[in-house]
């Protein structure tokens, strides 16, 4: 990913805010731990966002830059780099490991590459840390038609990290609170309190076994139908009117709410 010593300029269009929730989504490092500075004035400016929320992102922020950071590295490997629920990468949790989701990317790609957006790392378009790089620069209409887009994926993460007691929930969530839509979270609470972990040793060892038959599919329907997170997220999706959605303004920010 980019220097996550941050070390910005103002992106020309978007929203700097943007930024610094790529970065707290981002390994920990030295780097990231020394720039806590900077991260938590940004959020600070951020008022978009309550009161509540701005200060539990900076808390977290404070946090981790007291923590010792191999225990920092090790909780985020143990949330991210095992099993899928909390995968950072958007399209996985819609498509699986369907084509669809590599047209979907390809899709992505197109719109990185039509505003201009050159890729200079290695991670794939969904990853939402670059995602959110790429919307840093975009205005906000456009940051407000991509977050309605990935509301519903956003809110399951929420959703998820919140069960495993996760600050890093708090990024999906903040998100979810530029659009003025912390709300759809709590449509994920109940179905998340009862799933099972896919990240204990036997769901991994089930995941591996699942993909030797995803293997063998015969059709892209037939891997589709393997992803049954990616058919209950599509059908939700429809479901919910395409109305705009914005960027809140300042002004229009809950003053109270908090987390």
């Amino acid at each position: 990913m980019t220097d996550a010593a941050l070390m910005m300029a103002e992106p020309a269009i978007g929203m700097r805010s943007l930024r610094v929730l790529a970065r707290l989504l981002d390994y920990p490092s030295e780097e990231l731990q020394a720039a806590a500075g900077e991260l938590i004035e940004i959020i600070d400016q951020e008022h978009r966002l309550s009161p509540g929320l701005r200060t539990a992102l900076m808390d977290w922020c404070q946090r981790s830059h007291d923590a010792d950071l191999l225990e920092l590295q090790a909780e985020y490997v143990a949330l991210f780099d095992k099993g899928r629920a909390t995968s950072l990468l958007l399209f996985e949790h819609v498509h699986g490991e369907s084509r669809d989701r590599g047209q979907a990317m390809v899709d992505l790609m197109d719109e990185y590459q039509a505003a201009g957006f050159e890729l200079d790392a290695r991670e794939l378009p969904d990853y939402l840390p670059l995602f959110l790089e790429y919307l840093s620069t975009c205005s906000e209409a456009e940051i407000g038609r991509w977050l309605g887009e990935i509301r519903h994926i956003l809110a399951l993460i929420t959703a998820r990290l919140e069960e495993r007691n996760a600050d890093y929930a708090l990024v999906p969530l903040a998100l979810l609170a530029l659009i003025g839509a912390e709300g759809d979270v709590d449509v994920h609470r109940p179905e998340v309190r009862n799933e099972k972990r896919d990240d204990t040793p036997e769901a991994l060892d089930a995941v591996w076994e699942e993909e030797a038959v995803r293997f063998s599919a015969e059709s892209d329907q037939d891997c589709a139908l393997q992803s049954a997170e990616g058919r209950r997220l599509a059908e939700r999706k429809q479901g919910v009117q395409s109305d705009a959605v914005r960027i809140l303004s300042p002004e229009a920010a809950p003053q109270v709410k908090g987390r």
